[in-house]
């Protein structure tokens, strides 16, 4: 492919950062990328290795961004913005690409919309056409006027065929801070956050607080706290970072009578002393927060918000939400309030696993290669899985070859999934559900009733794609020793077996939403006395989910087989191949059985993780496949149980294609 990116940065070098990474990205995965970069150079923007144009720079004045000024300083006038259009065009002309990206554009840069629509329409008029994508950070900034919202949805509705979330929803999703209307929400596609930065393994031993105050003068007030803290207590071991955009003038009075190397400029090894100090004080831009979270260390966050400016805050708050970080407003900063926040965080626990992707340089590649790759395939051929999901997982031919060939012969293939042992919010949960939202696949979570928190219920009260079961009820072993575990296998009275059910659906009941839970039963280890299954209907119950076996008067039964984890083995991935070739094997001899799959979001590690993306990822986006919603699924449990209709947009068996 041939990738345009088009990006002005006006403030700090965020912007212009990320689209060089997903440059270089595209360029490592071997694909040709052009950047066109219409901001100030950014010394600490690694430009080797790619290919670039810059146009004549733009720049704000404090936050100011309806009035940017150009590079003499002075307001930009009409001839300034001629020439920066004549460049864009040219470039798009000679490079000839098969994508176009606009970073921010339409969401913003609303003063430079004349250069950004003449790029975007010029790249509409192209034979062939090329891919025409918006390029957006995790948090935007709205609008407090609703015409402007409504221009940017109807920009992206005639002139874009998706819009990059460069963000993890199990973080934050988009819609926490941008109002999105239906077609909006249809073609955003989650891509993870973007991390270039160096792998750098967190020390066993830690020492000093770094403070870094982004790239530019924003982060003055900072710089100056910073400074004053150091003052006050250096036994602390202050080492303060100012970015290359600070004036020198003002550097040398902030660092006046401070030891040496107490404050220098901003350092390309930044990662690997992040990974050494004791605590980050930071603001909270995107940047920022990725070298937190990539590196562990405990933070506070300062997050800048002159000008009316959301972002950061925002941010910051949902960090600090996951226990990843304590927030002092910028409004309260002084050095007294810092060294407050400072003590407060080193006497913290330290953060513990996030679980939030930062897989979205390699993750916007696969994304942007199915999207040509479809984009050139005739209407009635199957999408085909981008080759980077094939090189991690070659098996996955297996399993594309399979919808294929169900899509030859006119049938439709249904997936659905369940996961299992639930009990309270947690990254884990984030992580499942962000997936599941990212690719818009449907969830029934076995939450077990007598582990249930608080937090699970308001955590799913917030889930639009996720129904709840009930997972036995304590998820209590009561086999005798020598035999396989089970809490309601054949062991015990069917009168202790009918009552624990019972109290399970009625604590269900009692905790979880209404509208989250359908009386659908889910014993613990797949297990089940038939004489207890054959209770379940008047005991409430409207639905089973187990291990296959035959059907039970009174319940609709669904039941998931595709279990990833080596359970008697390493505990980890099952050898891919040997999956989704019993998948594949399915298939072919019977089509009409769905595909169940069977995660437990508390175990899985990184292996595990990344085959249920990758596997989403192929069985979301292929047109022989429906997503069937567990509300559909055990559709007489959902009316039974009263559950508000509120499935995923635009029906309860959503299909692809």
């Amino acid at each position: 492919m041939r990738v345009l990116i088009a990006v002005t940065h006006l403030l700090g070098a965020g912007h212009l950062t990320r689209a060089a990474a997903l440059a270089r990205a595209f360029a490592a995965a071997g694909h040709e990328a052009l950047l066109v970069s219409g901001g100030r150079p950014a010394p600490m923007v690694r430009a080797e290795g790619l290919r670039w144009v810059q146009l004549p720079p733009l720049h704000v004045a404090g936050t100011d961004f309806a009035r940017p000024l150009g590079p003499d300083g002075g307001p930009a006038d009409a001839a300034l913005f001629a020439q920066r259009r004549a460049l864009l065009l040219d470039a798009l002309a000679d490079f000839a690409p098969d994508a176009v990206i606009t970073e921010l554009f339409p969401f913003g840069r609303r003063a430079l919309a004349a250069e950004f629509l003449a790029f975007v329409e010029a790249a509409q008029a192209r034979g062939p056409r090329p891919l025409v994508l918006a390029s957006v950070r995790d948090i935007l900034v709205a609008s407090a006027k609703p015409a402007r919202i409504a221009q940017a949805h109807a920009r992206v509705a005639q002139l874009y065929d998706a819009v990059l979330v460069h963000g993890d929803p199990a973080l934050v999703p988009l819609d926490a801070s941008w109002p999105l209307d239906a077609g909006t929400a249809q073609k955003l596609r989650y891509t993870g956050y973007v991390d270039e930065g160096m792998a750098a393994v967190p020390k066993s031993v830690r020492s000093g607080v770094l403070v870094a105050a982004g790239s530019g003068p924003a982060g003055l007030g900072l710089l100056r706290a910073a400074a004053e803290a150091a003052r006050l207590q250096p036994a602390l071991g202050w080492r303060i970072l100012a970015g290359h955009g600070v004036p020198e003038a003002d550097l040398a009075a902030i660092g006046h009578d401070l030891p040496d190397d107490t404050i220098e400029r901003a350092r390309p090894d930044y990662r690997a002393l992040l990974a050494g100090a004791a605590l980050s004080v930071s603001q909270c831009g995107y940047n920022t927060a990725i070298d937190l979270l990539a590196s562990a260390t405990p933070a506070v966050l300062v997050p800048f918000e002159a000008g009316g400016e959301t972002e950061q805050r925002l941010r910051a708050e949902c960090l600090a939400g996951r226990g990843l970080a304590r927030v002092l407003p910028e409004a309260e900063l002084t050095a007294a309030s810092l060294l407050q926040a400072v003590d407060a965080q080193l006497q913290a626990a330290p953060p513990a696993p996030h679980g939030i992707d930062l897989g979205g340089a390699a993750r916007t590649v696969a994304i942007v290669e199915d999207l040509v790759l479809q984009s050139r395939m005739p209407p009635d051929r199957a999408r085909v899985p981008s080759p980077v999901r094939e090189r991690a997982h070659p098996a996955f031919t297996l399993l594309r070859n399979a919808l294929d060939e169900a899509g030859t012969r006119f049938q439709r293939v249904r997936f659905w999934w369940r996961d299992d042992d639930a009990v309270a919010a947690s990254p884990a949960l984030d992580r499942l559900i962000g997936l599941a939202e990212a690719h818009r696949v449907p969830i029934l979570l076995a939450a077990i009733p007598a582990g249930i928190e608080p937090s699970l219920g308001a955590r799913l009260a917030s889930a639009k794609t996720v129904r709840a079961a009930v997972h036995g009820l304590a998820h209590h072993n009561h086999a005798p020793p020598g035999e396989k575990q089970a809490e309601f296998g054949p062991h015990r009275p069917l009168d202790a077996l009918r009552n624990d059910a019972a109290a399970g659906l009625r604590i269900a009941r009692e905790r979880l939403p209404g509208s989250a839970l359908l009386p659908v039963f889910v014993p613990p280890w797949n297990r089940l006395a038939p004489d207890l299954a054959a209770a379940l209907p008047g005991l409430g119950y409207r639905g089973l989910s187990s291990v296959p076996g035959p059907a039970i008067p009174g319940l609709a039964r669904a039941d998931a087989t595709l279990d990833p984890i080596d359970w008697r083995g390493t505990r980890s991935l099952r050898d891919p191949e040997v999956l989704l070739r019993d998948v594949a094997a399915g298939l072919a001899s019977d089509p009409a059985r769905p595909i169940g799959l069977l995660t437990h979001h508390r175990v899985h590690d990184d292996a595990i993780w990344s085959f249920i993306g990758d596997l989403l990822s192929i069985l979301a986006a292929h047109p022989a496949v429906t997503l069937v919603d567990p509300q559909t699924l055990f559709s007489a449990a959902a009316v039974d149980s009263g559950a508000a209709a509120s499935t995923l947009p635009g029906s309860s068996a959503v299909r692809n294609g």
